[in-house]
C-alpha cells in the first residue's frame, strides 16, 4: 500500500538518509525512537508537507513523491491537535467536507457518524477551547477521518494526555485499526508500540536501525541501542563461544541450553531482568558454579511492580523482584547475593 524507497532529506544540520519502509493495507505501523531521531520528518514526508532530496514514495503503487498534500489520500493528526479555535466541534469536523462542497444533509450525517464513533456526540456544539486534552484529540481524529483517508498519520498522539486519557485513546485507536484503518504512528514511548503496533521501525540519528514485526523486533534486537531503547537492561556482547558456553564481555561464562553450531555467529545475549533468581549469601558461601554468580547489591530503584536491583557480579546485572520478595529477604545496599541464571532464560542474538 505505502512504500518509501531510498528516501534522503537534509535541512540545516539534520539529515535523514536511506529510509526504506513498506506498509500493507490494514497495518498499524509505529515509528519508534528518541526525540530528534527523524520520525516526525518521515511522517511529514508521507503527508506531503516536506519533499525528499532523493528517493520515492508510492501509495497504492502510484508515485506521490511530488504530489501536494491535498492530492494524497492521507490524514495527519498533529501533536498539538491544530483545531480551529473560532469553530465549534461540529464545524471543525465538518471543515474538510464543506471545502469539498458536500451537501448539508450529508455533512450532518457524516459528522454524527464520526462523533458517535469517537464518543464526542455530546460535544458537537462546544467551543474547542473549552475541551480537555483527550476531547481535543478525539475531535482532531474525527476531523482527520472525515474524508476517509486511506492512511492515517499520528504524530505523538498520546504525548500530552494523562494515564487514564491515554488508556481511553489507545482503545479508540485499536478500534479504528480493527475496522481496517491503516495507521502510521510516531512515538518515543516503547510501551505505546507494544500495546498498539503490528510492525515497528526504530529510528536513531536520522536512520532506521531496525524494523519488522513487533514480536520479531522486541525479541531479537540487533544492537545495544535497540535493546536498551525497548527496555532490555541485560544485553551483553559475546566475546567467545565454546560448544554451548558463552564468554560474556571477557568477564563471565554462561552455559546455554541451545547447542551452538560452529558456524553460528553469536553477537550478544539478552537476559530479562525478571528471569534471574536471587538468594542472600554469606562471604563463605560465595562460590561460582554453572550460571550461579555471587555479587554485591550496588543500588535499588522502585519499579512499577516492585524493585529493580543493580548487582555487581564482575559486570552490572539488573534484576527485578516483587515488593514482597524485597521485604522478605531484607535486601540492602552492600548485601552479598547469589544470582542464578537459568540456561533456558538466556536468549542468544545471532
Amino acid at each position: 500500500m505505502l512504500e518509501l524507497k531510498n528516501i534522503n532529506l537534509s535541512f540545516g544540520e539534520f539529515s535523514i538518509f536511506d529510509i526504506n519502509l513498506q506498509l500493507d493495507k490494514g497495518d498499524y505501523f509505529v515509528l519508534l525512537g528518541p526525540s530528534g531521531a527523524g520520525k516526525s520528518v518521515v511522517l511529514e514526508l508521507i503527508a506531503g508537507i516536506l519533499s525528499p532530496n532523493s528517493g520515492q514514495l508510492f501509495l497504492n503503487r502510484e508515485d506521490i513523491t511530488r504530489k501536494r498534500i491535498q492530492e494524497r489520500s492521507v490524514g495527519l493528526v498533529f501533536q498539538d491537535f491544530a483545531l480551529f479555535p473560532h469553530l465549534n466541534v461540529f464545524q471543525n469536523i465538518a471543515y474538510s467536507l464543506k471545502i469539498k462542497r458536500w451537501k448539508k444533509e450529508r455533512i450532518a450525517e457524516r459528522v454524527a457518524e464520526l462523533a458517535n464513533q469517537m464518543d464526542i456526540a455530546h460535544l458537537l456544539q462546544r467551543n474547542t477551547r473549552d475541551l480537555s486534552g483527550g476531547e481535543k484529540q478525539r475531535v482532531a481524529l474525527a476531523r482527520t477521518l472525515a474524508l476517509s483517508p486511506e492512511l492515517l498519520l499520528l504524530d505523538e498522539p498520546l504525548a500530552s494526555l494523562d494515564i487514564q486519557l491515554k488508556k481511553e485513546l489507545r482503545s479508540q485507536l485499536r478500534k479504528l485499526h480493527k475496522m481496517g484503518q491503516t495507521i502510521v504512528h510516531v512515538t518515543h514511548d516503547f510501551e505505546e508500540a507494544i500495546l498498539l503496533a503490528d510492525k515497528i521501525a526504530i529510528f536513531n540519528q536520522g536512520k532506521i536501525v531496525q524494523q519488522g514485526l513487533k514480536a520479531q523486533v522486541f525479541s531479537q534486537p540487533k544492537s545495544e541501542f535497540v535493546a536498551h531503547f525497548i527496555g532490555v537492561k541485560n544485553y551483553f556482547l559475546v566475546s567467545k563461544t565454546e560448544e554451548n558456553t558463552l564468554e560474556i564481555e571477557g568477564k563471565i561464562k554462561l552455559r546455554c541450553k541451545k547447542e551452538i553450531s560452529k558456524r553460528a555467529t553469536i553477537q550478544a545475549v539478552m537476559i530479562h531482568s525478571g528471569d534471574i533468581s536471587l538468594n542472600r549469601i554469606s562471604e563463605s558461601q560465595a562460590e561460582h558454579t554453572e550460571n550461579v554468580f555471587s555479587g554485591t547489591l550496588v543500588d535499588v530503584y522502585p519499579a512499577f511492580r516492585g524493585y529493580e536491583l543493580l548487582i555487581d557480579i564482575g559486570m552490572p546485572l539488573v534484576v527485578n523482584i516483587s515488593h514482597k520478595q524485597f521485604l522478605q529477604m531484607e535486601f540492602a545496599e552492600g548485601s552479598r547475593l547469589e544470582c542464578t541464571i537459568s540456561a533456558e532464560n538466556i536468549q542468544i542474538i545471532e
